[in-house]
């Protein structure tokens, strides 16, 4: 019996403007012994391939679950001083946000991570029977300097480049990139993950750890796992390659 159905038209490889290259990097989570050889691979390539314009895009939680939310901190920081980086938030980072305004949080944040980031900035693991989560808070923030503070202020929801779309956690099917809500952009899981919806550009995210790069027609996920794998993932675009390491 011959078959009538239409073979599904091939899908166009996303492209970035010629002479851009991208370097990515997502769910650093305090890994700064991972991210600094990471940045060294950058400049490596930079130096030896010498791109037009190369962008660094940093896609959300730098902070919590991992050993050195602090150095982590430093050294984006300090790579913020080139001004070639974008720097997106994650969802650790508006929550911590959430937490010093509602200290009621306190727990739910340390559930999450939220130990190792007070360790990292020399404060004692929390003793809720003994210390109020309002008081840790406050000496969190004294401890914390103030160009982590206005880092963590200045973070991005989202960064569009040719026809990439650099996120946090994902987007939700159905809603026009312009219109989506910040929740999704850092929260959004399964209606995401599911979806083999063209989104009308091509989304690079993290948030759901992956053992590897996950490469799909419509999305590729970056995060993988660096806190509990040591495997934290770099990947570079120019034109319509893309590569992950």
């Amino acid at each position: 019996m011959i078959s009538l159905a239409r073979p599904r038209p091939a899908v166009p490889k996303p492209q970035l403007p010629e002479g851009v290259r991208i370097y990515a990097i997502s769910d650093i989570h305090g890994c700064a012994h991972l991210l600094q050889p990471m940045l060294r691979v950058i400049d490596a390539d930079v130096a030896r391939s010498r791109p037009r314009y190369a962008i660094e895009v940093f896609m959300g939680d730098y902070i919590d679950r991992g050993p050195d939310t602090r150095s982590t901190l430093d050294v984006l920081v300090e790579r913020s001083r080139r001004g070639n980086a974008v720097f997106l938030k994650g969802n650790h980072e508006a929550f911590l946000v959430r937490v010093f305004e509602d200290p009621s949080l306190f727990e739910d944040w340390i559930a999450v991570g939220g130990t190792q980031t007070l360790m990292s900035y020399g404060l004692a693991p929390p003793d809720l029977k003994r210390n109020e989560p309002a008081s840790i808070l406050r000496d969190l923030i004294r401890a914390m300097p103030t160009e982590h503070l206005e880092f963590l202020d200045n973070l991005r929801l989202s960064f569009s480049c040719g026809d990439f779309f650099f996120v946090h956690a994902g987007v939700r099917p159905g809603v026009p990139l312009a219109e989506q809500t910040e929740r999704d952009l850092l929260w959004i899981r399964e209606e995401f993950l599911q979806s083999e919806e063209q989104f009308g550009k091509y989304i690079v995210h993290g948030h759901t750890p992956v053992r590897n790069a996950e490469f799909l027609t419509n999305r590729v996920n970056i995060d993988t796992g660096a806190y509990a794998t040591g495997n934290l993932t770099l990947m570079s675009i120019q034109g319509s390659r893309m590569l992950a390491v």
